[in-house]
């Protein structure tokens, strides 16, 4: 990543970060933690799962990206989906087959799947 050196430099990176944030408008957004405890235990394999799902079912609306640490190591691998006009959901442990089956009934049918970790991203203030 380079660096920022000037403030317009600063407002010129933040226009192209909402306009990359706009054009998700209506996709289905699909985060992979590819954190190094993630891709031990397997997120990179989700991931390709996922990915190999997606086009063997024809979604053409999804958008896959991968984060570095989602802090739920004990969890790993997580995904965070994002449905339009829904709350992000995060999954955890997802091996190939609930990564297949989070494709098949939550992106496509919208249906509950298990593995969802209680996630508020509300700011708490003490």
């Amino acid at each position: 990543m380079s660096t920022i050196a000037s403030l317009d430099a600063l407002r010129a990176r933040r226009e192209e970060i909402l306009a990359r944030q706009k054009a998700r408008n209506g996709k289905i957004v699909i985060n992979v933690s590819l954190a190094t405890c993630s891709i031990a235990a397997g997120g990179k394999v989700a991931l390709e799962a996922m990915q190999d799902e997606v086009a063997l079912n024809g979604i053409a609306n999804v958008e896959f990206m991968q984060s570095g640490c989602m802090t739920f190591c004990y969890a790993e691998p997580t995904v965070e989906i994002t449905l339009p006009g829904k709350a992000p959901v995060v999954f955890g442990g997802v091996d190939e087959a609930k990564a297949r089956e989070l494709v098949t009934e939550y992106v496509m049918k919208g249906e509950p799947v298990e593995g969802i970790i209680p996630v508020t991203y509300e700011r708490v203030v003490l």
